[in-house]
């Protein structure tokens, strides 16, 4: 070996661990926390509607029986709007604890993976909800993911037995991704993707139907097709949003001065190149839009931007609060995640959160902080293009055979999330071939959908919907 010069950059130099060393750590935490306790739920009492009482009291009230009514709807529906709870549940059970944190989504369930375009506009397959997304516990998101698919099959009277497969096929497909991935470099995991057309060729025939459906789907869904539908042309000629109350209304002159005066912050906070291209548009209008079934009530707003030919481009800013992690969970946040938090606030969050989990993001993400949407408070806003060929897939419509890939799919793309952090090969090591975290999880997840189906119950006689 060629003798070192002495030098600062030498007296510094720490060998980062190796892969067997990483995964020897992973194994052994299991002896602190035996895989086969993450199938306890939690312990203690708990009160379920004062956490979602507490949520909808920050939200715009007017719209908080949408938010109900949503929720009552089925108990998938309202397993989604109930992030929060869950996170409250997840913070009182067994787990291996902070060291095995990753970034994590917050809210992984099947309703929240999906197609979107790449900046190549090419379609992915990825996550595609990050409110909630922070530093916590894998199996957090493992456990929304499982008990989701657990639920969304029951909701539909699916095959018990496919429920099953699809449930343990879920874990063993994350252990076997994850593993897959902590192999290769971080440079070649980082740039792994789920191409949703050529996984076309790799599935039985209903399943490429059901793709190609969902494919058909997105490519309609543009900002021009939106654009067409949404907005129509006023006597001036500007492009103007059509109401459609109580889900589409125009906001107060205040908060329309506030649009214009921020969206300089959103630039600041966007790609170079982004702000040079909407140096060609003029914001046209501003509307507030109910979204979601868990973010009703939460102030969300559509902007509609046109060049002088009238070509159209529609973007959506949401508001941003605390994570439900931390919020209700109280996962313990890196440092420097809670100075950049401190620093850019939570719309900051998700956005950096989005693209670290996903592999391709929508290029006109960015962030703002700063507009009051009522006269006593001052919220924070994330920022993203609206309907970019965003599309899905509808679990209660699928075949068996594709419920069960598509929940194997969700599993994949949730490990390649999961494996751009610095712990990835240690939660592999922990979790192994996915036989006995599979077993635990199936039977935590029926555990707590049953936990969630009389919540749901208890949640529509509180709210006078039962």
């Amino acid at each position: 070996m060629t003798p070192e010069r002495p030098s600062p950059v030498a007296d510094a130099w720490v060998a980062p661990s190796s892969l067997a060393e990483q995964l020897d750590a992973g194994r052994a935490a299991r002896t602190e926390m035996p895989r086969e306790r993450l199938a306890e739920l939690p312990g203690g009492s708990r009160d379920p509607m004062a956490i979602l009482d507490a949520q909808d009291a920050s939200r715009v009230a007017e719209l908080v029986p949408i938010r109900t009514a949503r929720m009552a709807e089925s108990p998938f529906a309202f397993y989604r709007g109930t992030a929060a709870l869950m996170a409250a549940d997840l913070a009182r059970s067994p787990s291996p604890g902070a060291a095995l944190s990753v970034g994590s989504c917050g809210d992984a369930h099947v309703a929240n993976f999906g197609l979107f375009a790449s900046p190549q506009r090419t379609l992915v397959f990825d996550l595609n909800d990050f409110d909630e997304s922070a530093w916590a516990p894998f199996e957090w998101d493992l456990k929304r993911l499982v008990a989701s698919i657990v639920i969304a099959g029951a909701s539909t009277s699916r095959d018990e037995q496919a429920v099953t497969d699809a449930a343990l096929g879920a874990v063993r497909t994350y252990a076997r991704s994850l593993r897959a991935g902590v192999q290769r470099s971080p440079l070649k995991r980082y740039y792994d993707h789920f191409d949703a057309v050529a996984a076309e060729r790799a599935v039985d025939a209903e399943t490429r139907a059901a793709i190609q459906a969902a494919v058909k789907d997105a490519d309609r869904r543009t900002s021009a097709r939106a654009a067409r539908k949404l907005t129509v042309r006023a006597e001036s000629g500007r492009l103007t949003f059509v109401e459609q109350p109580p889900t589409m209304t125009h906001v107060e002159p205040a908060i329309e001065r506030n649009a214009l005066a921020f969206f300089s912050a959103y630039l600041a906070s966007a790609n170079v190149d982004i702000r040079v291209l909407l140096q060609k548009y003029a914001i046209a209008d501003v509307i507030r839009r109910v979204v979601g079934v868990g973010s009703v009530g939460t102030r969300c707003y559509l902007i509609a931007l046109e060049d002088g030919d009238g070509n159209a481009l529609i973007l959506q800013a949401k508001e941003a609060g605390p994570s439900v992690l931390v919020q209700y969970g109280g996962a313990e946040q890196p440092s420097g995640v809670s100075r950049y938090i401190e620093r850019f606030r939570d719309g900051g969050r998700v956005v950096a959160m989005q693209r670290v989990l996903q592999a391709v993001s929508d290029p006109f993400l960015g962030h703002l902080s700063g507009i009051p949407s009522d006269i006593e408070s001052e919220r924070s806003f994330y920022v993203r293009q609206f309907h970019d060929k965003k599309g899905g897939f509808d679990t209660d419509t699928l075949e068996d055979s594709s419920f069960v890939w598509y929940a194997q799919a969700c599993a994949a793309t949730l490990a390649r999330a999961h494996g751009q952090s610095p712990t990835a090969a240690m939660v592999s090591g922990y979790v192994g071939g996915g036989r006995v975290a599979g077993e635990a999880l199936l039977e935590w997840s029926h555990a707590y959908a049953a936990l969630s189906h009389a919540d749901w119950e208890l949640f529509r006689r509180h709210r006078g919907v039962a």
